[in-house]
């Protein structure tokens, strides 16, 4: 929860073209909280979420909302370095 939380407060963030140091202004949570929470290492309280909302000016539904964060699709492969494992074809 903590990390949809913060990726969603992330999107609505940017989306509203906010920095972290003015959404720190206008709510007065620290610059280094907000930062937390966007990498889904804090715990927010109701009331935290309810004040965070109204900087963004959305509802606290749209902070929880797991329609809205987009998962990598699914079956596509990772980059990075091929496997060192072989199959018997391919040592032919």
């Amino acid at each position: 929860m903590r990390e949809l939380v913060g990726k969603n407060f992330a999107r609505l963030r940017e989306e509203r073209g906010l920095t972290q140091e003015q959404v720190e202004e206008r709510s007065g949570f620290s610059q280094w909280y907000i930062s937390s929470l966007e990498r889904g290492r804090r715990n927010p309280t109701i009331i935290t979420l309810y004040e965070l909302a109204n900087v963004l000016g959305v509802r606290v539904t749209d902070l929880i909302d797991e329609t809205a964060v987009q998962d990598p699709p699914v079956g596509k492969p990772k980059r990075g370095r091929p496997s060192k494992a072989r199959t018997a074809e391919s040592r032919r």
